[in-house]
């Protein structure tokens, strides 16, 4: 089967006071109908790699791939009216924490209507009805209400599910969700993470969550793409993960904390830098 999204050999390089900083280093992978993790520490380049699909890296940064193939589509050489066309339509990213991708000043509702206007070309009356529909599809009560809320007036789980009805409303191939979850409690995580799943079963979506949680992408994903240091260490299954080979992918399980452990001091994990030459 055609994957959805393919990329290769992908590299983002930032030129800084110091010298050029390469955040991501020849990054490949698939993504078909499928819900693919991409996990690592801080600072591992998992969001750059997430940003560079899209061509939204910052002004001193440099993307560099083989390919970055979408429906056809060479993602590198496209121009910037081409990604316009790409962006939010075709594939959508929903950002880590929603105080600061909602406009302050624009209602909730009137901001995820906008975007089916952008990408539909609809009348303002049919995107206000679409959505109403999409702030009840991502299970938000008395959506009628929260429609004429400003972010400020709205939760952290709330406007969560505001800024994935506005990545979903244009009906999107992929969604990149970059931490979507990390600024709410265990609850909300989950439903949050069941309105993404759905969006990939029912409507044949292509997912790429990028978290840094090793426990909730082994549970929620179907593959993960373990990243050190702007590289990938290892791809394995999801529900294989206590399989993994790499001893970085092994470090980061084990220093994750176990209830059933009474560990007085929990491990660190030994980088070595061969990692980043092999």
């Amino acid at each position: 089967m055609t994957p959805l999204l393919r990329v290769k050999d992908l590299s983002v390089t930032f030129d800084t006071p110091r010298g050029p900083v390469q955040a991501v280093r020849d990054v490949s992978f698939d993504l078909g109908h499928e819900r693919l993790g991409i996990v690592g520490e801080s600072g591992s380049g998992k969001s750059q790699t997430g940003r560079a699909i899209l061509k939204l890296i910052a002004g001193n940064g440099q993307v560099e791939a083989g390919c970055i193939e979408f429906d056809g589509m060479d993602i590198i050489g496209a121009s910037e009216r081409d990604m316009r066309l790409i962006r939010g339509a075709r594939i959508s990213m929903i950002m880590q924490d929603p105080r600061y991708s909602l406009n302050p000043v624009v209602k909730v509702g009137e901001q995820i209507a906008e975007a089916y206007r952008i990408h539909s070309r609809v009348s303002a009356k049919e995107a206000h009805k679409k959505a109403l529909d999409m702030l009840e599809i991502v299970q938000i009560r008395d959506h009628e209400k929260v429609y004429s809320l400003y972010p400020h007036e709205v939760s952290g789980g709330m406007g969560q599910r505001i800024m994935i009805a506005m990545m979903l409303i244009p009906d999107p191939d992929i969604i990149i969700a970059d931490e979507p979850t990390s600024a709410l409690d265990v609850t909300v995580q989950m439903q949050v993470l069941g309105l993404l799943d759905d969006m990939v079963s029912k409507r044949g979506m292509g997912l790429i969550l990028i978290s840094h949680d090793l426990g909730l992408v082994s549970s929620f994903c179907d593959r993960v793409v373990v990243m050190y240091g702007g590289r990938v260490m290892e791809v394995l299954e999801a529900n294989k993960l206590h399989e993994a080979q790499h001893p970085y992918t092994k470090g980061l399980m084990n220093c994750a904390p176990r209830l059933k452990d009474r560990q007085t001091v929990l491990p660190i994990l030994q980088r070595d830098p061969s990692w980043l030459t092999d």
